[in-house]
């Protein structure tokens, strides 16, 4: 009898329950691409789904444009295991009716812990202290009970920038340590903001009022350079900056200028304008920094997470259902 499951194609790590669960209604073909080290060009894309037979490929890190679209005739769902799907040209998939699934949410967790641990590192000089130990240079015995006194989290006020899944997480987090919790978010309303435990602000006051400030709206237009001279000119001298949405939304010279000549106590950074960071970058030569190497939505939390979303949206696909996360519903 012919094999009439559709084929999918999935191009990034997947959790294996997820996987056993979806080759029982398709024939999976699974390259993740941190195995294979590899993403596809586009050229290689199309063969792959012209010469596979492909009805649906799911991607991370892949690139999925417009001459894709208009080289195969197979396609008809693409899977983007992320919130954001700048990596796909939304509008030649519409042109074309291909449907667009992707996984919002599916790193707030792993990102909110991340950003509480640079705070937690920050605060209390974490990663300083251990390099002290593991160097066999902690010789005095009370040296560092002095010299890397750090402050309490309790009682402080943090700042969020961007109050969507991911910011709302940190906003959770932070109330188990005791933190008055300010928010800038002009797409939301004060009561929205009060409803999970925060106070709604303006962004000058955010950043005058807060011992740690923490970004997480989404780079765009409107956000790039939010966080500019002026802005940081309002910082506390004592006052923390974490960033683990990404480099466009703090102007980096004058954050970096701040750090250098210290007028701001320090900051901590997981993503940057290059991946991976440059040898020549200034922030390497600054101890007032911690710096972790884009790793915000690496764990195995994350991959289960956007693993279940895509197979029930993939599900509900070959089922005739509206997946729950169609980005293009005119399609």
């Amino acid at each position: 009898m012919a094999n009439d499951k559709p084929r999918v194609l999935i191009l990034t790590a997947f959790e294996p329950s997820a996987l056993r669960e979806l080759k029982m209604r398709a024939d999976v073909i699974y390259e993740s691409w941190l195995d294979t080290r590899k993403l596809l060009s586009l050229e290689e894309l199309v063969e792959r789904i012209e010469s596979g037979n492909l009805q649906i490929v799911v991607i991370e890190a892949d690139f999925i444009f417009d001459e894709v679209f208009e080289n195969t005739n197979k396609l008809r769902l693409i899977g983007v295991c992320r919130a954001s799907v700048n990596n796909v040209d939304i509008d030649a998939a519409t042109k074309h009716g291909v449907l667009v699934v992707n996984t919002p949410a599916r790193n707030a967790v792993s990102v909110a812990e991340l950003t509480a641990g640079l705070m937690l590192s920050l605060a209390r000089r974490i990663p300083e202290a251990h390099s002290l130990v593991k160097s066999g240079q902690w010789l005095d015995p009370v040296g560092p009970y002095i010299s890397m006194r750090g402050l309490e989290m309790a009682g402080k006020v943090a700042g969020i920038v961007g109050f969507g899944a991911i910011g709302s997480e940190v906003a959770r987090m932070l109330r188990t340590f005791s933190m008055t919790v300010l928010v800038y978010d002009p797409h939301l309303s004060a009561e929205q903001v009060t409803k999970a435990g925060a106070r709604q602000v303006d962004l000058p006051e955010l950043v005058k009022e807060s011992d740690f400030i923490t970004i997480h709206c989404p780079v765009s237009p409107e956000t790039a350079g939010l966080i500019g001279a002026d802005e940081i000119s309002l910082m506390k001298p004592t006052a923390y900056l974490v960033n683990t949405a990404g480099w466009e939304i703090a102007e980096e010279a004058a954050l970096l200028q701040a750090l250098e000549e210290r007028r701001i106590a320090g900051a901590a950074f997981d993503i940057y304008q290059t991946h991976p960071l440059s040898a020549h970058n200034p922030l390497l030569k600054l101890d007032n920094v911690v710096l972790t190497p884009h790793i915000g939505g690496a764990t195995d939390g994350t991959v289960a997470r956007y693993s279940r979303m895509m197979v029930e949206d993939i599900i509900r696909f070959l089922d005739g259902k509206r997946p729950k996360n169609l980005v293009n519903p005119e399609a």
